[in-house]
């Protein structure tokens, strides 16, 4: 068990889900040191702690192997969320997502196991790929396409990030723990990169069209952030975690179609919606799945954790931020 008062790297700590945990840790009485390019975070996510006396923040890349290492040696445990994220910039960078997403966790896993620390893996639901059968469990199989569509590249990097760190596990013990995040949204997440509820919400308080891709008939599953942090500390505080594989997801389904619905509906938006066939929204040979929805049975044996948060407050929260924004912007 993690003992209260330790000290966290948190790399990719100043975006969306890492700047939730960090508030969480130091909240909680530990300290922690932040390791972010700043490529895909804001510092602005951070400005509420700035001056924190307990954390720290490094501006630099989990591909520095020195930096990487120096930071390493000073902590107790690691929690790596750096990573390139976002369908949209995966699709459009997919060169850099991947020596992101496959040298920079080959360097953090690594450093790990030279100084013997605890090391918590975010990986993704984009690891079943295509399996739209549902609930998933950790063990379903995985469905990809051809390795020349973007996104199962992606999904192939992040595979190999929980290979790499299963094997530092069985054949070094290194302490491990690889969570699967499903879909996560809530405050701070930003509209870019493809996120959707951000961006409907958006377009809802602008009064332009909501665009949804595809039919809309595709059903996803979205966690409240908040829910997701009590998950991912809950898995930190506990050795029985160690060597696993946890999904970390809501499991209430809504169409796509449905939630922009549901985004003109809590926004009272007058804002039409617009259908976007694939092809037009993204480059030639764009797949998504049908369904994805997670199976958190295994985490819920271990540590009692479910989510306590809904849609509905997701979405308020999402839409008071964003009202927030946008006046301040027009001040």
């Amino acid at each position: 068990m993690t003992v209260s008062g330790a000290t966290y790297l948190i790399t990719g700590g100043s975006g969306f889900v890492g700047s939730h945990l960090v508030d969480a840790l130091l909240g909680r009485g530990d300290s922690v040191t932040i390791l972010d390019n700043l490529s895909t975070g804001r510092i602005e996510n951070l400005s509420h702690v700035h001056h924190h006396p307990r954390l720290h923040f490094v501006q630099g890349s989990i591909l520095d192997e020195f930096v990487v290492g120096e930071l390493m040696r000073q902590c107790d445990v690691v929690v790596h969320l750096a990573a390139a994220v976002g369908v949209k910039l995966i699709v459009e960078e997919p060169l850099k997502s991947l020596v992101t997403n496959i040298r920079g966790s080959e360097i953090v896993i690594e450093a790990a196991h030279r100084y013997r620390k605890k090391i918590l893996l975010a990986s993704t639901s984009e690891i079943y790929g295509k399996n739209s059968a549902g609930p998933l469990r950790e063990d379903a199989d995985r469905v990809l396409g051809n390795p020349s569509v973007a996104r199962w590249a992606y999904s192939t990097a992040k595979a190999v990030d929980e290979i790499l760190a299963n094997a530092y596990h069985r054949e070094r013990d290194l302490p491990t723990i690889t969570v699967r995040l499903f879909n996560t949204v809530g405050p701070r997440q930003s509209p870019a990169y493809g996120m959707v509820i951000p961006r409907l919400v958006r377009q809802a308080l602008r009064g332009t069209a909501l665009t949804v891709f595809g039919d809309g008939t595709q059903t996803r599953c979205f966690a409240h952030v908040a829910d997701v942090v009590d998950a991912l500390l809950r898995l930190l505080d506990d050795d029985a975690a160690l060597g696993q594989t946890f999904n970390v997801g809501s499991a209430d389904e809504v169409s796509i179609l449905e939630l922009a619905k549901l985004v003109i509906e809590h926004t009272g938006s007058t804002s039409a919606i617009d259908m976007i066939p694939y092809h037009e929204a993204y480059a030639p040979g764009f797949e998504d799945m049908v369904r994805r929805v997670p199976d958190t049975s295994k985490i819920h044996a271990l540590t009692g954790w479910t989510p306590r948060r809904s849609l509905d407050d997701v979405l308020t929260e999402t839409i008071a931020e964003a009202r927030a924004e946008l006046a301040a912007s027009q001040r």
